[in-house]
């Protein structure tokens, strides 16, 4: 600890949140060196090792700087900055739809800035401070299935290193809660009072906080029909959803969202085109789809990802040349266009 104990020992962090503390937190020289120093006297002798910095509201350019493996620093960082794409004039507690365009610009900006600069993502839809994606992004009833395995792929055969957070393997939703005596959240309670000094109505207040509820994250692992958590009362409620949403129905099901991130999993290990190859984005201009293709030496794939619940086309030239690698759906019209079905995503591959 003699190099992290003297490095820190030149910072001082009484309050200084303006000078010389801020920039450590931020993207001030002593954080870079810092991490340098940490690379050399620890992680950087061990092969294999994965080190990852949290940047929620950085600059592209900061996490290039941590993660180009050229400045020793980290492995990759998380942004947030597509988890605020349905935050109303940029405000946490409110309700709006996603706004898909500028979700669809972020990833194609991260994408392709941290490819040309040598930096590296870390790609992610759900962690215990966000809501459930499949709740958020996509369609927790009608194609409950459908737009979880969607949701999987769209961030799984991006360029990075993806990452799953506890129950979205098998499709977690929010959970809905109607009373402020379920909630544990201390932000959502404190929250819940602002909104109403505001006059906020209980009903509008409600459908806030079943949205943006950090506990809608935080509720136990469904294993079973009836929770399986634990023989004790958790600290948390059950989702009410563990009645049709479980691990246990899950691996009985050959077609289950699980097996679907198990697939994707195996195919990134299996493919270096997932691993390592190149991102250009697709169809940038459609107004449901996010697509990309992959490229490494010999290989190509595209990747299509429908967001809504509708129906589209896309025309791909020599589609006939291509294989499907993985999809949500079991049947395919390979003519003279690809024909996309709600909240389909399908992966097509060829060899050049």
């Amino acid at each position: 600890m003699g190099v992290v104990s003297n490095l820190i020992d030149k910072i001082s962090f009484e309050n200084d949140y303006e000078g010389i503390g801020k920039r450590f937190y931020t993207d001030g020289p002593l954080v870079h060196d810092y991490l340098r120093e940490l690379n050399e006297a620890t992680f950087g002798h061990y092969e294999g090792m994965v080190t990852v910095g949290e940047m929620s509201a950085t600059a592209i350019e900061n996490c290039i700087g941590y993660t180009n493996p050229d400045n020793h620093e980290l492995s990759m960082a998380f942004n947030f900055h597509h988890l605020k794409v349905d935050y109303k004039n940029k405000e946490k507690w409110t309700v709006m739809p996603f706004d898909f365009k500028e979700l669809k610009d972020l990833f194609n900006t991260w994408e392709l800035g941290m490819q040309e600069n040598n930096g590296w993502n870390a790609l992610f839809w759900n962690c215990h401070d966000q809501p459930r994606s499949v709740s958020r992004f996509g369609n927790d009833t009608k194609y409950h299935k459908e737009s979880a395995k969607m949701l999987a792929a769209s961030i799984h055969l991006q360029r990075g290193t993806p990452y799953i957070y506890q129950g979205k393997e098998i499709g977690m939703t929010n959970a809905y809660f109607t009373d402020l005596s379920q909630y544990r959240d201390v932000e959502s309670i404190n929250y819940y009072h602002i909104m109403k000094d505001e006059g906020i109505s209980e009903d509008k207040i409600y459908e806030i906080l079943q949205a943006k509820s950090r506990d809608n994250a935080r509720t136990p692992m469904q294993w079973t029909s009836s929770g399986g958590f634990s023989t004790h009362t958790p600290w948390i409620e059950m989702n009410p959803r563990c009645k049709d949403i479980n691990v246990e129905d899950a691996l009985k099901d050959k077609d289950s969202i699980y097996y679907f991130y198990k697939k994707l999993i195996e195919l990134r290990k299996t493919y270096k085109v997932i691993s390592e190859g190149t991102y250009t984005p697709l169809f940038e201009e459609s107004d449901c789809l996010y697509a990309f293709k992959r490229n490494y030496e010999n290989e190509e794939l595209i990747v299509l990802n429908n967001f809504y619940d509708l129906d589209t086309s896309v025309s791909i030239e020599t589609i006939e040349d291509y294989e499907v690698m993985i999809s949500n759906y079991k049947d395919h019209n390979f003519k003279n266009e690809l024909h996309i079905r709600p909240y389909e995503t399908v992966a097509l591959y060829k060899k050049k």
